[in-house]
């Protein structure tokens, strides 16, 4: 396109906003919002319109200084993956000039279907949502109108009618492999243990459990199984040692929706004095540091944390330029590690 024939309207058909909007944002007006000024000004350097054919980006592209709000239920502690990826995803967005502010949304804001107080809307830019999985909740976040991530999120999304990007670690073929690999060595019955309506990741775990054992023609016991509510797991210490002793019979092997599962109910084998991986094999989920602290060490799948808090950083500032472009539902690389809870597979 030659430069001079270029137009406000090219410039505005190229982009997909009016004609007046395309001119106020090129003449600084104050009502145009920056991300809309400094998408108008880029097209007119790319289209090579009038003055701005002599520029560079950078020369009129101010630089951000925005806020991008982080919202959890339960702020990651330093074994948990979130920690790593909030790392990763803070480095990224600060590179990009913005800044991170974190909200702790509680049982009650949760409840009521209420944002906490030091969360302003009109102040914030993206919105990153970690161990949110209350769905009426998410529902409500995803109404503000405000481009938002999930980094997992609730196991009954259904994805065209969710409006928000989602970011998961890859989980159904990880746990797949792992349960191939127990079948392929002689292992013969399986339990699950974690409730799989917890999360999406939980979920997809499950599924790839169940696969494995329908594929290998291996029928699910759900007696050999612990897959009650979430809260119950951390309703008492003896609570996963309560419903062992439920059991009549224990599988040749337990694949665990997490490692901090993993472990806590390798302990309540060890009580019974269950050995691992003699009696029964152990795999977790995560590659967190207590999986390579219990003895045995834990066989568990690997997140690359630091990976997904860049990427889910990218979807978000891509969203935030783009905001009318299709939602995506990425799923990051993970890694079977095997380790000596389970005897015998390589």
């Amino acid at each position: 396109m030659n430069k001079e024939k270029v137009t406000i309207q090219d410039i505005a058909d190229a982009l997909g906003i009016s004609r007046n909007t395309a001119s106020k944002a090129l003449n600084g007006r104050s009502e145009i919002p920056e991300e809309t000024r400094n998408k108008v000004i880029k097209k007119a350097i790319e289209l090579k319109y009038k003055q701005f054919s002599y520029l560079e980006s950078d020369q009129l592209l101010s630089k951000n200084s925005g806020n991008i709000a982080l919202l959890t239920a339960n702020l990651p502690n330093t074994s948990h993956f979130g920690s790593t990826l909030i790392s990763g995803l803070e480095k990224r967005i600060s590179a990009e000039g913005y800044n991170l502010s974190f909200h702790i949304i509680r049982e009650v804001d949760q409840a009521s279907l209420s944002l906490p107080n030091n969360f302003d809307v009109s102040n914030v830019d993206g919105i990153i949502c970690i161990e949110m999985f209350n769905p009426a909740y998410s529902e409500m976040i995803t109404s503000l109108g405000v481009p938002t991530i999930f980094i997992d999120c609730a196991s009954t999304v259904s994805y065209p009618e969710f409006k928000a990007d989602i970011l998961l670690m890859e989980n159904q073929h990880s746990v797949y492999q792992l349960t191939r690999k127990l079948i392929a060595s002689g292992y013969n019955s399986f339990g699950f243990i974690g409730d799989y309506n917890h999360c999406l990741s939980f979920n997809e775990r499950w599924l790839g459990f169940n696969r494995a054992l329908s594929e290998a023609g291996i029928p699910l016991d759900l007696g050999q199984c612990i897959v009650d509510d979430d809260r119950l797991f951390f309703s008492r210490p003896t609570w996963l040692e309560e419903r062992l002793n439920e059991m009549q019979e224990l599988p040749s092997a337990f694949i665990c929706a997490n490692d901090f599962i993993a472990v806590s109910f390798m302990k309540a084998l060890k009580n019974k004095n269950i050995s691992v991986p003699d009696d029964v094999a152990i795999c977790g989920f995560d590659n967190g540091p207590e999986s390579m602290i219990v003895e045995p060490h834990l066989t568990t799948v690997h997140i690359y944390s630091n990976e997904m808090g860049v990427k889910a950083a990218e979807m978000l500032l891509s969203r935030i330029i783009d905001p009318e472009q299709p939602y995506q539902v990425s799923h990051i690389f993970t890694k079977p590690l095997v380790r000596e809870s389970t005897a015998g597979i390589g």
